[in-house]
């Protein structure tokens, strides 16, 4: 069976690889991101609005870019990942009140409140990848639309279940968490999701992910355990999806079962489509352009002179726009943004380029 070349994307190019010591291949991404989310979080620390918009911006990248590995590469259809989101939002929420007036006496408070918030997002991580794991181990053998009410049920159950249980605030949410999140560490882990991603797009397993997408019943004749390629996707997204929930549960000032309903899925979904299902920057795309749309649209109302209430109900309407988008490109490029392919595939096609012999 021949696997779609499309999901077979490098990192590096062989010339640009060849430069880079063996040694320094694996953690030079690393060692290039963190200088820069260091540095925009130092730029960005006296504009608290611009640090919350990009924080909403990151954790939304998150999302999708985690639902991109389940719907987009290994072809299933969840909308649940708000449910995911839930589960580390309010466990890493409850963890971090628990440490709240712990401190680690070898660090500096900052250093020390920095590691314990890690500790929150690792515990909220590990609770949604365990959620994502007893969900999918029985539903995951269910295909198309079967999967997809399995995956909303999850996330209505967890949605309930949140709002009566008075260790996280029933109705009323959970409050006081500590503000521990910061740009640097929202882009951080955006850079962390990004690259898991890609790697397994070039890996065996992400082969393995993709002919699964193409044809299940063809991959499985060829030994591929299909089922089993699933759970870990389904995991891994999981596990992304409880991290962006804890981040975004340290920098709001509470959390409650009303940001993690159905419509919260349906607009991961929205910018997992809009962007090209199984294009990693294609998500990240979408997900920057529908989220900042919202504050785009109060400052053209605001600037047309269309009065305080219409802007106000930005929020409302943002779903009929959202409907309205999905439309159109359904109708001029079914496909998506990106399709499969990655920024770096499309651009070379609307940059000029050098032709042999010239410089």
């Amino acid at each position: 069976m021949a696997l779609p070349q499309a999901g077979n994307p490098t990192t590096l190019s062989d010339e640009t690889a060849s430069r880079v010591p063996p040694a320094l291949r694996g953690i030079l991404p690393v060692l290039i991101a963190v200088p820069m989310v260091v540095l925009a979080d130092v730029l960005l620390n006296t504009s608290p609005f611009a640090t919350y918009l990009l924080s909403v911006v990151g954790v939304n990248i998150i999302l999708a870019v985690s639902l991109n590995i389940v719907n987009g590469m290994t072809g299933q259809f969840s909308i649940g990942h708000a449910g995911f989101m839930a589960v580390g939002a309010y466990i890493a929420g409850v963890t971090s009140l628990e440490l709240k007036e712990v401190a680690l006496s070898f660090l500096p408070v900052a250093a020390s409140d920095q590691v314990l918030f890690t500790v929150a997002l690792l515990a909220g991580g590990v609770a949604a990848a365990l959620c994502g794991f007893l969900v999918g181990l029985p539903s995951l053998r269910l295909r198309g639309d079967y999967l997809a009410i399995v995956t909303l049920g999850f996330g209505e159950i967890i949605r309930v279940v949140v709002q009566n249980t008075e260790a996280f605030g029933r109705a009323l949410g959970l409050s006081g968490i500590p503000q521990y999140s910061s740009v640097a560490m929202v882009y951080f882990w955006v850079f962390l999701v990004v690259l898991v991603a890609r790697r397994i797009a070039g890996s065996s397993h992400g082969r393995s992910l993709w002919a699964i997408r193409e044809d299940e019943v063809a991959a499985e004749a060829m030994g591929v355990d299909t089922t089993g390629y699933k759970v870990r996707a389904f995991v891994i997204s999981s596990f992304f999806a409880g991290i962006a929930g804890g981040l975004f549960a340290h920098f709001v000032p509470i959390i409650n079962p009303g940001s993690f309903t159905f419509v919260k899925s349906m607009e991961i979904v929205v910018m997992v489509v809009l962007g090209g299902l199984g294009s990693s920057t294609g998500a990240i795309v979408a997900a920057i352009f529908l989220t900042l749309l919202p504050e785009g649209l109060r400052s053209l109302f605001g600037a047309l002179g269309a009065g305080g209430s219409l802007a106000q109900k930005v929020d409302q309407i943002r779903m009929p726009v959202y409907g309205i988008l999905l439309v159109v490109l359904m109708l001029a490029r079914p496909q998506g943004l990106f399709g499969t392919k990655e920024l770096w595939d499309v651009l070379p096609r609307w940059l000029p380029r050098k032709k042999k012999g010239m410089s």
